[in-house]
């Protein structure tokens, strides 16, 4: 999500940006950012990342991480300079195609310029070297994001700008890749990563555990959390191959609720079409210190154990926000409203309030709450990204919706949703002309009032 705690056709395609030249690279140069209007430096232009491999050893005791990141990327323009995203850490070495190429570090930018310029349409590989102690950053809402060390081990949860805290990314949803990640830690720890475990080994002390991430997935949603912890492993009945890890200390809380995770998702699967990913599981982590939990693909993270809404929720998010990826961090009512309006309907059915009962509810909340406090199609800044009206307010959009073009309708623009930009992206306009297609209506008035439109709305 993430799940905050108090204290739609094909995959986009980045657009390059040219910027003038500079003194150090004469010719073409990629953007410092995508221009996403709440984190403009998120992101890079001038290429696309179709893949990222990472071996990391991370020795919890010293909170030292050793890291080697290798790209895949193709260039969508000329180029003689490109930046990746990155915070802190060193680099020690940097190469574009097996030559030596020149960086610099400006703020979260690593900026390269390979001893020899890049054509639009050619595929080439970085390779960067770099090590160091992580940090997470403080996120516009004060929120921790990132690398985020524990007692056992690290939380690695990067929504929205946390990726860069532990590898060179191009770290904005628009660009998703595969991933392959290799990770050491001391013998005794785990370490949990997305996608599917395809192999563990451990050599002189120390287990590395491969993860391969087939599907494509945005930066953020990459995890690669280091604890001590309980595994559970096995294969559904339709074919999905689940891992848990689980800290002990959470684990008579967690397991009856994580149990119950193979449940959801055929409950899920029904309401928005195949479940995405080849795989699935959980990590629930002890790291109060945190504050949330987030839809990490195929295997959300947990800082505590979760309740049964909670799963319901990150587990939604691998519809909405996983494999339907966000074009704009302003559209994060289409991941958030849409997981909320999951636990709607997982009570709805299952013999709790009904959504209708839900909404009644917060309805009735005065002018002056905060669930009215802006619209949660314009948040206006990264600091409102996750804050309640987003979440309460976009299931309310959703459950309007629902009331009005009727629930085969409804549910039909949800499935149809999943499945036409599976594996990429979307906004909040392809889903408007989604639902209209489908419902026969003009359903612009309504976006237009529940999206958009600042105060309490009034029902019809």
């Amino acid at each position: 999500m993430p799940h905050r705690r108090p204290a739609l056709a094909v995959p986009v395609a980045l657009t390059a940006v040219l910027i003038a030249a500079s003194p150090a690279a004469a010719g073409p140069v990629g953007d410092a950012g995508v221009g996403d209007p709440y984190f403009p430096l998120a992101g890079n232009g001038g290429y696309h990342v179709s893949h990222y491999d990472l071996t990391l050893a991370y020795d919890p005791g010293t909170k030292h991480l050793a890291g080697t990141a290798v790209l895949t990327a193709r260039a969508t323009q000329d180029l003689t300079r490109f930046d990746l995203d990155l915070s802190g850490l060193t680099v020690t070495g940097l190469t574009v195609d097996h030559r030596r190429a020149a960086h610099r570090r400006s703020g979260q930018e690593l900026v390269v310029t390979p001893d020899r310029p890049l054509r639009k349409g050619r595929t080439f590989r970085v390779t960067v070297t770099y090590q160091g102690t992580p940090a997470p950053v403080t996120d516009p809402d004060g929120s921790a994001d990132g690398w985020i060390p524990t007692d056992d081990g690290a939380f690695v949860a990067g929504e929205p700008q946390g990726a860069m805290t532990w590898f060179p990314a191009n770290n904005h949803p628009l660009d998703k890749a595969s991933y392959d990640f290799a990770l050491t830690v001391p013998q005794g720890r785990t370490a949990v990563a997305n996608g599917v475990l395809v192999g563990q080994r451990t050599r002189n002390g120390r287990t590395t555990f491969r993860w391969h991430q087939a599907e494509p997935m945005a930066a953020y949603l990459a995890t690669a959390t280091v604890g001590t912890f309980k595994v559970r492993q096995y294969t559904t009945k339709s074919g999905l191959k689940v891992y848990d890890a689980i800290d002990p200390r959470e684990a008579n809380a967690a397991e009856p609720v994580t149990r119950q995770l193979p449940a959801v998702l055929d409950w899920e699967s029904k309401l928005f079409g195949p479940y995405p990913f080849r795989a699935a599981g959980s990590i629930v982590d002890h790291a109060p210190q945190v504050g949330y939990a987030l839809e990490t693909q195929t295997r959300p993270v947990y800082d505590r154990a979760p309740d049964l809404s909670t799963l319901v929720h990150e587990s939604a998010h691998q519809w909405f926000g996983d494999s339907v990826s966000l074009t704009s961090w302003k559209d994060i009512w289409l991941n958030e409203g849409f997981a909320t309006y999951a636990e709607w309907l997982y009570d709805e059915q299952h013999g709790g309030d009904s959504a209708q009962k839900t909404f009644d509810a917060l309805y009735a909340s005065p002018a002056g709450d905060g669930l009215w406090a802006f619209p949660p199609g314009n948040p206006g800044s990264g600091a409102n990204i996750f804050a309640r009206p987003v979440y309460a307010r976009g299931a309310m959009t959703l459950h309007v919706l629902r009331k009005t073009v009727g629930d085969r309708a409804f549910f039909r623009v949800l499935r149809s949703s999943a499945a036409e930009h599976r594996g990429g992206n979307g906004t909040t306009a392809q889903f408007q002309r989604l639902a209209e297609r489908i419902s026969g209506k003009n359903l612009g008035p309504l976006f237009h009032t529940w999206l958009y439109t600042a105060g309490k709305p009034t029902l019809p």
